[in-house]
């Protein structure tokens, strides 16, 4: 149940806070809930790089078929992914995930510590 709680919190604060803050705020967020909501590291991990992720790959792959795919096309042929809009979007969202876990695991640390 703990694990269901802590994902959805992540996803809507992820979600809320670029809205009034810099981009990278999601991470602060995902800090503070694991500050708050102790769970073992390993969880706490999972929980904020699944927020994230399933947060990022769902506005993302919104994004990506209001335009039609061409912005995404075309930034996946400047980068070595041969035109796949698929594979940026995931690698996109694996970004997202990644930097939310870590804040989320930083938090599980820091709250041993309090």
């Amino acid at each position: 149940m703990k694990f269901i709680v802590v994902l959805l919190l992540t996803a809507l604060l992820g979600y809320t806070a670029p809205l009034y803050f810099s981009w990278w705020s999601f991470a602060a967020t995902s800090f503070i809930i694991a500050l708050f909501i102790h769970q073992k590291a390993f969880v706490a991990f999972i929980d904020g790089f699944l927020g994230m992720f399933l947060l990022w790959l769902f506005f993302t792959l919104i994004i990506d078929n209001a335009n039609q795919h061409i912005l995404s096309q075309k930034i996946a042929l400047l980068l070595p992914l041969k035109g796949s809009s698929i594979l940026l979007i995931l690698i996109t969202s694996l970004i997202g995930g990644l930097i939310s876990g870590f804040a989320s695991l930083t938090g599980s640390f820091a709250g041993k510590i309090r």
